[in-house]
């Protein structure tokens, strides 16, 4: 405990002495939100699912290849609502706000339920790179508009019927016909729209307009998609004599030895941290 304790402080210093912190989430956040994927969660969201087709947790069962778009869309009109639209705000989120509001901050994050936005972060400090469960694109990305699905999605969980939905409600492009998809990187097929690019030019301007110290707060980011998040976090602590890296992580809070010096790493409750600094301020 009391080298827990250390740590916490040691982090807290690194974070109120820094002009820049530049927050690094991965779903290792969201499920420190009580965005859990499994379990009970799972179970109360999908009984029929599971009882019809053996599901065993969300993750896994986004990857089932049904049989008809009916039934396809009666499970992602359930999913998205599960973890994009009958969430609201977390408390794990909000304090993560409090932590940073008045600093200078930017986040990166792979998560897709759009958190960090109804958790009231910056719209212009916020860059989710693989996409929204609230957004539908072209399953062929023919072109690059995006179209908010959260009426479809109700729709779809009123007439869901046997995990099926009518055939009228299934989503089609409608410029080349072809069926309509979530807006997640999950192929060669991710639509980058407007927006998207908005997000990523203003995430190199921030890192471009770094002139001080700086801190990369990396929670719940493993090895899934590491080249976003985690490799070049490590890679520009590594490269700045100005840069802290704190990393939060149940499975992965390991440093590379080039960074043990100038990493702090946490295997501990994020949210219990989380409290510990704002207890500080």
């Amino acid at each position: 405990m009391d080298k827990f304790i250390l740590r916490l402080n040691k982090a807290k210093k690194a974070i109120d002495e820094a002009d820049y912190i530049i927050i690094g989430a991965g779903a290792g956040l969201s499920t420190a939100a009580g965005i859990d994927y499994g379990g009970e969660r799972h179970e109360r969201y999908f009984g029929d699912f599971i009882e019809k087709y053996g599901f065993t947790d969300m993750y896994t069962s986004s990857f089932y290849r049904f049989e008809t778009p009916e039934e396809q869309w009666a499970y992602w009109a359930r999913h998205i609502f599960a973890n994009r639209y009958d969430v609201g705000k977390t408390s794990v989120y909000q304090k993560l706000l409090k932590l940073v509001e008045d600093k200078e901050y930017f986040v990166l994050t792979t998560n897709v339920e759009h958190q960090f936005w109804i958790n009231g972060f910056e719209d212009k400090r916020i860059f989710a790179t693989q996409g929204d469960y609230g957004l539908l694109q072209c399953s062929r990305a023919c072109h690059d508009r995006l179209y908010p699905n959260e009426n479809l999605v109700q729709e779809c969980l009123e007439n869901t019927h046997d995990c099926r939905i009518p055939s009228d409600l299934v989503p089609y492009c409608p410029v080349c016909g072809e069926e309509m998809d979530v807006n997640l990187r999950k192929d060669n097929y991710f639509v980058e729209d407007d927006a998207w690019r908005e997000m990523n030019r203003r995430y190199y301007d921030f890192l471009d307009g770094i002139d001080g110290k700086f801190v990369f707060l990396e929670i719940g980011v493993g090895f899934n998609t590491p080249g976003i998040i985690r490799y070049p976090f490590e890679q520009m602590t590594y490269s700045n004599s100005d840069a802290t890296l704190i990393r939060l992580n149940l499975d992965y809070p390991q440093a590379i030895p080039e960074n043990k010096d100038k990493t702090i790493s946490f295997d501990e409750n994020v949210e219990e941290i989380l409290d510990y600094w704002l207890s500080r301020i």
